[in-house]
């Protein structure tokens, strides 16, 4: 497995809200749909909700 950071935006209460996270995953799609999860479990947020920016290997 791989670390990949993820960057982009999500839809927070006071507008657009920027982040940054370190995942561990096999490859660049599994790290988009583990960064969905993890917003979406820990902010109550759906897809559309969520913008993802770049993914790049760490």
């Amino acid at each position: 497995m791989s670390a990949f950071t993820v960057s982009g935006r999500y839809q927070a209460r006071d507008g657009w809200q920027e982040f940054e996270v370190s995942v561990d995953a096999p490859n660049e799609d599994v790290a988009r749909e583990r960064v969905y999860a993890n917003l979406g479990s820990q902010h109550a947020l759906k897809r559309t909700q969520v913008e993802l920016g770049e993914v790049s290997a760490s």
